[in-house]
């Protein structure tokens, strides 16, 4: 699990880009969401496996340690599903390298070398006299991470090297690995130690710069988690670029379209940051010009229903008019519910996966595209 340096490697790639980053998020106040509380939980259910699996846990103690992460009101069955796909592939791994291997579990990485005062933790780390490998879960459910050249993931490649590539002195490749369970993504990345080092390197002066709170301010997709980027005008102004530049001031060509398309996400999320902010502002007491805070619409809610339900029946309505008939859960709880590998045993003959809707998307998509929407799709 992350600790946090100054110059921590899960917001390297905010800080190589944007080197005031790093100063301008410390002055903001830490938070958290039940995201990060569920992945906090995770991953130290991975730990608990681990560690029991390569002795460093009692069975006793991993029991123990295993009944407290049950206990935790976000826990789930299907959880241990998805920590174990994590956990198969640390192991497989493990049994695929030399017999001499050795597997380190939340360990501890220093990346002062290279960033100052810099550390992180590598939630696996695997050693054998070929090469280090890096295995780094995460829980989140939304866009794939990518792991080719993932600064996160590099930086505790270089850690690890720098501990352990004395002993092991014919180390020549690493690999670094993002299994993203939730979403059925296990993907490796492979790098020379040269080329590792050589980055490393390169990367070591912006570090410092970094470090120091200098440069100037560069928006780009890295502001995503970004603890300032609800006031920052670096990202406002890289969000609303171009959109007023056009070669015809009527009529907008296929090229102007895909200008605007690229900048959707980054202006929708923009507006959105951009309400809160203001709204969270205005409800401490600041004032935004042309602007105020008012009870939004609500809808009426049922806060007794037993007794509601008392009621119309003493009226002389029947158990039948006033109460729906039982309905299924949603698959997402029915598969918390029982665990994915018990639920899709139980339900395979009963759900299909209709055809998705045709959606534009950036040719970077790992989807392969439609040969004729047209021919493929029935509209109506």
């Amino acid at each position: 699990m992350e600790e946090h340096a100054l110059l921590s490697p899960s917001s390297a790639d905010r800080w190589l880009n944007c080197t005031p980053s790093a100063r301008l998020e410390s002055k903001e106040p830490d938070t958290s969401s039940i995201y990060a509380e569920e992945g906090t939980l995770a991953h130290k259910l991975a730990e608990i496996e681990l560690k029991a699996y390569i002795g460093d846990y009692s069975k006793r103690k991993a029991t123990i340690e295993r009944n407290k992460v049950m206990k935790d009101e976000l826990f789930y069955k299907g959880m241990i599903d998805e920590v174990d796909e994590y956990v198969d592939f640390c192991k497989s791994s493990l049994l695929s390298m030399k017999a001499d291997a050795i597997m380190m579990v939340e360990e501890k990485l220093d990346l002062g070398q290279i960033a100052p005062e810099s550390y992180g933790t590598g939630d696996c780390v695997l050693i054998d006299q070929d090469h280090i490998h890096i295995i780094d879960l995460k829980f989140g459910k939304g866009q794939v991470v990518e792991v080719v050249d993932n600064s996160q993931l590099k930086l505790y490649a270089l850690g690890a090297y720098q501990t352990w590539g004395f002993i092991y002195d014919t180390i020549k490749e690493i690999w670094v690995t993002i299994a993203q369970v939730r979403l059925g993504e296990i993907n490796t990345f492979k790098i020379s130690v040269d080329d590792l080092i050589k980055w490393g390197l390169e990367i070591k002066p912006i570090a410092e710069k970094a470090y120091s709170g200098k440069g100037d301010r560069k928006a780009g997709a890295w502001c995503r988690f970004c603890k300032v980027r609800y006031s920052c005008k670096a990202r406002a102004d890289f969000a609303l670029d171009g959109l007023d530049e056009a070669a015809d001031p009527y009529m907008m060509t296929f090229s102007d379209i895909a200008k605007y398309l690229d900048k959707v996400t980054l202006v929708k999320d923009l507006l959105k940051d951009l309400e809160d902010y203001a709204l969270d502002l205005a409800l401490q007491g600041e004032h935004i010009p042309g602007y105020k805070v008012v009870e939004g619409r609500s809808n009426r809610k049922i806060v007794d229903e037993e007794g509601l339900a008392k009621s119309l029946i003493e009226s002389g309505y029947s158990e039948d008019k006033i109460y729906k008939p039982k309905q299924i859960e949603t698959i997402t709880a029915l598969t918390k519910l029982l665990g994915k590998k018990k639920f899709e045993e139980l339900s395979k003959d009963y759900i299909e996966k209709p055809q998705g809707k045709p959606t534009l998307v950036p040719e970077s998509d790992k989807r392969p595209p439609i040969d004729s929407a047209v021919n493929e799709f029935e509209f109506n």
